[in-house]
């Protein structure tokens, strides 16, 4: 019986986080990006790219309803180890009831500088951003990406989901590399995942 009450509570968590979501995108379709939140396969493999071992915090942008939270917490970062920016003041005060510890900044992931205050300066293990970039022009899709880049160690990713068949922020746009990291059917829509580093040095 224990199985299935876990498996209710799963499906209700699910449940609520798909009707929060559905009403985020009825209030703000061009900040929410889709009418459901992430799958969790998604979420899993995006906090694949996490190092847990790397000592440093773990920054993710737009988190949502916090699926792919949850799954960067299950990766083994300390909730006190993780700051999510999220925009959304609803969203921002269901993830800090649903992740107590977690560092939950309400802000604009387009000016980090000043959404993270005190931790303007800090250093990330790398970045997971589910910002729906393709509502953006790509101007400000090529400084969302060297703002993250200029966070994290040389080498390290920032990892981004799209609904789009190509890159979001495309290449050749700045001193960043490109990579096609997964395709993820499971996921509604299907989702492309995309991976930018800062260029290899000389």
């Amino acid at each position: 019986m224990a199985g299935v009450s876990g498996f209710r509570k799963t499906l209700a968590r699910k449940f609520d986080d798909e009707i929060r979501f559905f009403k985020g995108w009825m209030t703000r379709p061009k900040a929410v990006g889709s009418i459901v939140p992430t799958s969790s396969v998604t979420a899993r493999r995006m906090a694949s790219v996490v190092d847990p071992g790397s000592g440093l915090p773990v920054l993710e942008v737009g988190p949502g309803t916090g699926v792919i939270t949850r799954a960067i917490l299950e990766r083994g970062i300390r909730p006190d180890n993780l700051v999510a920016v999220e925009h959304s003041a609803e969203f921002a005060r269901h993830l800090r009831q649903a992740f107590p510890g977690v560092n939950v900044i309400e802000g604009d992931a387009f000016d980090l500088e000043r959404t993270l205050g005190a931790l303007a300066r800090q250093r990330f293990d790398c970045v997971v951003s589910g910002v729906p970039l393709l509502n953006f022009p790509v101007a400000r899709r090529v400084a969302y990406i060297d703002s993250l880049l200029d966070r994290i160690p040389h080498g390290r990713p920032v990892v981004q989901l799209t609904y789009g068949p190509r890159s979001p922020v495309p290449p050749g746009h700045g001193d960043y590399t490109v990579e096609h990291f997964d395709f993820v059917i499971r996921n509604i829509p299907p989702t492309q995942l995309w991976i930018y580093r800062r260029s290899p040095r000389n």
